[in-house]
C-alpha cells in the first residue's frame, strides 16, 4: 500500500497521486497524494533528507 510522504494517507483512497524517485539522491520513492500535490505541500526523502515542494 503506497502513502503520501507529505501527510501519510493511503493515496489509494485519494482521486489522484503520483510516485517517483528523489530528484536529489535518485534512490527513494516519493508517492504524494492530489491534495499535497496541489497544495504544494511539503515532503522529505527519507534517504538523504531531501525537502522538496
Amino acid at each position: 500500500m503506497y502513502r503520501c510522504t507529505s501527510c501519510g494517507a493511503n493515496v489509494f483512497a485519494k482521486d489522484n497521486f503520483v510516485k517517483f524517485l528523489c530528484p536529489n539522491c535518485g534512490n527513494i520513492e516519493i508517492v504524494r497524494c492530489s491534495t499535497c500535490k496541489n497544495l504544494s505541500n511539503k515532503y522529505t526523502c527519507s534517504g538523504c533528507g531531501f525537502v522538496g515542494p
